[in-house]
């Protein structure tokens, strides 16, 4: 499989397949194909299906089989960007929810818990986000512009709530308050802050839908 990462703020990645080869999406994400793509829904089995509803994706993935070599197209769902990620045995992914967008067959697509209760109900991310293992090239939504960090082992870096993208599984995270009780009354910034400790590559977003959300709810008319 070849692909091509094309577009500004809604961009879509373009995949060139081999016959016989396959590409496994969420429904609604194809945009365009070739005509020799066949496609088939698939649940998963129970298990599957509820786990993929928990981490926020379709409970069914389409899959798109080339007969002959073929084209197909996903598009994001949302402004921001597609990141082409290889996925492998050790290197393990972990996803905000709703961040899959399709991937090769190899990839397994499956829940990631956060165990502490302080960053479940305060990290931003919630309890359950996507865990992306086995081995093959993955495609994500990533809100906004991205931006990338590789930590050194013990290393940390602060992150406002929402914007973390993902990260290794290398990577713990874990919340704290915003230190100071003015800092957190008047200071704007939320009560508090993600830590991210390395080892690991860290992917953070900048334009996160829950805070565009917020803006927007701002400036709706309240009342009749």
């Amino acid at each position: 499989m070849r692909y091509e990462i094309k577009g500004g703020s809604y961009p879509v990645v373009v995949c060139e397949l081999k016959s016989g080869e396959k590409m496994i999406t969420e429904k609604g994400s194809m945009v365009w194909m070739s005509p020799n793509m066949e496609m088939e829904t698939r649940g998963g089995g129970l298990g599957k299906m509820f786990s993929k509803a928990l981490s926020g994706e379709s409970m069914f993935q389409n899959i798109y089989t080339a007969k002959g070599d073929g084209m197909i197209a996903f598009g994001s769902s949302f402004p921001g960007k597609i990141l082409a990620m290889e996925v492998r045995p050790g290197r393990e992914m972990i996803m905000q929810k709703s961040a899959f967008l399709a991937s090769e067959p190899g990839v397994e697509l499956s829940v990631a818990f956060n165990k502490k209760l302080g960053v479940g109900f305060f990290g931003g991310e919630g309890f359950i986000m996507q865990r992306l293992s086995g081995t093959g090239i993955a495609f994500m939504e990533i809100d906004g512009d991205l931006i990338e960090y590789e930590l050194a082992p013990g290393q940390q870096i602060v992150v406002d709530t929402g914007n973390v993208a993902g990260f290794e599984s290398t990577v713990t995270m874990d919340i704290r308050q915003v230190p100071g009780l003015k800092n957190k009354l008047v200071g704007g910034e939320g009560l508090f802050n993600t830590y991210l400790t390395g080892p690991g590559r860290v992917m953070l977003q900048t334009m996160p839908i829950s805070s565009v959300a917020a803006a927007l709810s701002g400036l709706m008319p309240k009342g009749n």
